[in-house]
């Protein structure tokens, strides 16, 4: 099933954490494309750096709470501790939509919840996937457009 997964990275070597994430899930999954690395600034939370962000689309047959488990895992790997919300991370990894599986559980929310909201996701994606539809908000070119 195809899955867009967010990456993003603040602290640390950035660059080589996206890089090592990518490696990892190229492991694990198929990955059928990568988005370039856009530098961003932080949303919400405390003061910290910009961030590095990417979306990769990839194709698992996993479950969706087990393919989020594996996105912690690797977030896990590469140092990542959750002390603060929306606080500094070393890498973060957010499945943002997973085939048409729609999700209200308190540990999955599919779509994503904000991303219809977030440059960050949509101008990544777009990149990659320019007619992409994110389930209950419609087409990511038209999403991003408001944003405008």
């Amino acid at each position: 099933m195809k899955a867009v997964v967010a990456l993003g990275a603040n602290i640390g070597n950035p660059k080589e954490q996206m890089d090592l994430a990518v490696a990892m899930l190229k492991e694990a999954t198929i990955v059928t494309a990568v988005s370039s690395y856009y530098t961003t600034k932080p949303v919400g939370g405390p003061e910290q750096p910009d961030y590095i962000n990417a979306v990769c689309i990839l194709e698992s047959d996993l479950p969706a709470i087990d393919l989020l488990s594996l996105l912690h895992g690797i977030e896990k790997s590469l140092g990542r501790e959750r002390i603060e919300r929306w606080g500094p991370r070393t890498i973060d990894l957010d499945l943002i939509q997973y085939g048409t599986l729609l999700s209200s559980a308190t540990e999955l929310e599919l779509p994503h919840p904000r991303a219809f909201e977030r440059r960050f996701v949509l101008e990544p994606w777009h990149e990659i996937e320019p007619d992409a539809l994110l389930l209950t908000h419609g087409k990511i070119s038209e999403l991003l457009a408001q944003l405008s």
